[in-house]
């Protein structure tokens, strides 16, 4: 797999993004007496899963695009966080919460695979003893 420049021939990075908008537009509808934050950390967490796809698309090596694709699955962590918090607490009801984590859980197992296999390209550069393989691993880092 070559390092991708565009994010948007990511289909993971479709869905993230996706999944940010529709939570934007969600969030801009909670009261915002009746749940202080939650709204925006919501919208954050949701945002920051596409922004560390395209970021780590921006990156030139492997190594970094891995170390990217890891913060997004982090922020999907904290947005299933959220939306129980938001289901808990009545932001958000029981089939507006399934719709949700469905699409969250669906884009954290997208990243989840696509970062085994970038961690897999990369053990196999590292598994190289070539003298080109070498040189490569002392430029990397």
């Amino acid at each position: 797999m070559s390092l991708m420049r565009e994010p948007g021939h990511l289909l993971v990075y479709k869905k993230a993004l996706a999944l940010a908008v529709r939570v934007q537009l969600f969030a801009a509808r909670i009261p915002k007496r009746r749940y202080p934050g939650l709204s925006d950390q919501l919208v954050r967490a949701a945002q920051s899963v596409p922004t560390n796809i395209a970021e780590g698309c921006a990156h030139s090596s492997r190594r970094e695009f891995a170390r990217f694709l890891q913060f997004a699955l982090a922020s999907c962590g904290e947005v299933a966080h959220h939306l129980i918090f938001a289901r808990d607490t009545g932001a958000l009801t029981v089939e507006q919460f399934v719709d949700f984590d469905s699409a969250n859980r669906e884009v954290r197992r997208m990243l989840a695979s696509l970062l085994r296999v970038v961690r897999d390209e990369l053990n196999d550069e590292d598994d190289d003893d070539s003298v080109a393989g070498m040189q490569a691993r002392r430029v990397r880092r």
